[in-house]
């Protein structure tokens, strides 16, 4: 079984914040699936604190364990769907279509995310 993670996850993660990092990592093997928007705030959020070619290291570290998922037309369109509808970052709308569109549990600490009154599939928090 695999998951979908957002960039949250992810950045918790890489930092080593428990309970995120444990959980992370027991799943690991599975290769939990990423959009590539989640993927690419991770890798700018990387850059402006490490430099770009941190980045670009854990950027190839993360697609040999991470299966990144580009969005086609009609992931976007769900997406955006979902923008239209909460007041959360246009990002979160892509790891939440990601996830439901693979019948996926999502794993975030993103309060934007953890506080949807209805998503639109599984939300596990990873904060605790």
């Amino acid at each position: 079984m695999s998951v979908c993670l957002d960039s949250w996850a992810v950045l918790a993660w890489l930092q080593g914040e428990q309970p995120a990092t444990a959980r992370v990592d027991s799943l690991i093997d599975s290769r939990p699936v990423i959009c590539w928007v989640n993927l690419a705030e991770v890798y700018y959020r990387l850059g402006r604190v490490h430099g770009r070619k941190k980045a670009d290291e854990t950027l190839a570290d993360l697609r040999a364990k991470l299966l990144a998922d580009l969005p086609g037309t009609a992931r976007m369109i769900e997406a955006a769907r979902l923008k239209a509808q909460h007041s959360i970052a246009l990002a979160d709308c892509f790891a939440l279509a990601t996830a439901a569109a693979h019948d996926l549990a999502l794993l975030t600490g993103d309060p934007e995310i953890l506080d949807l009154p209805d998503p639109p599939c599984e939300v596990e928090d990873l904060r605790g």
